[in-house]
């Protein structure tokens, strides 16, 4: 099950925005918000994998929102809503999955919502982050580990390195079923990509030398060779 937020001002429109948003998606989750700070204060506690959001809105704008978002963690499909066209242009640096007109409502929120379904059913495939203002989507067998470093991670794939900035235990929840391993507080490991594993080391098939945390040990082992037997 999806969940999608919408925020806009008014109450009206917020209300038909959730009614035909849940019209095309019935088992979606739909929230609705008229103040943007309690918009935000409710994707800092829990994120949403769809944000509905008109552009133009008193006290914090659409765009305004759409800037704190881009130092989450965990950031959904963002939709701009407008009655305003000439905006557009300013919201493209959001990078914004797609836009809505008001008073195209009707034909155009069907067809936006069916191709966020789709993105989302393709990244439980792929990993995707921002680095230097460009979006990254990675298949999850080409990543090999991610490792921390302070307030960024690195991401060791198949093809190379990538630097993004996010927490080990927030990339471990994203991916969680999805044979990612915690073995260290400051490694989690692709399970597929484990060759040898000893008493406190995991050798990948990169060659590379990961070291097994003692309170992460146990539980980290038995998942690995779950997998590794088959």
């Amino acid at each position: 099950m999806y969940t999608i937020f919408i925020c806009d001002d008014e109450q009206k429109i917020l209300s038909d925005i959730s009614r035909k948003a849940t019209a095309v998606l019935p088992d979606a989750a739909v929230s609705g918000f008229t103040d943007g700070n309690v918009l935000l204060e409710a994707i800092a506690d829990k994120s949403c994998d769809i944000l509905l959001l008109d552009i133009d809105m008193p006290e914090i704008s659409g765009l305004d929102i759409a800037k704190r978002l881009t130092v989450m963690p965990q950031k959904p499909l963002l939709i701009f809503v407008t009655g305003h066209d000439e905006l557009v242009y300013d919201s493209l640096q959001f990078h914004p999955f797609g836009f809505v007109r008001k008073n195209h409502m009707d034909r155009e929120l069907p067809g936006i919502l069916a191709d966020c379904v789709e993105e989302l059913r393709s990244q439980e495939k792929h990993f995707c982050f921002y680095t230097a203002g460009v979006g990254i989507k990675l298949p999850l067998e080409e990543i090999l580990y991610f490792e921390a470093e302070g307030n960024y991670l690195r991401l060791i794939a198949k093809d190379g390195e990538y630097r993004f900035r996010s927490t080990l235990s927030s990339v471990e929840n994203a991916l969680s079923g999805s044979g990612f391993v915690r073995i260290h507080k400051g490694f989690l490991v692709n399970q597929a990509a484990v060759k040898i594993l000893s008493a406190d080391e995991a050798e990948l098939i990169s060659g590379a030398k990961l070291p097994i945390g003692r309170s992460y040990a146990e539980s980290a082992k038995k998942r690995i060779m779950r997998y590794m037997i088959g």
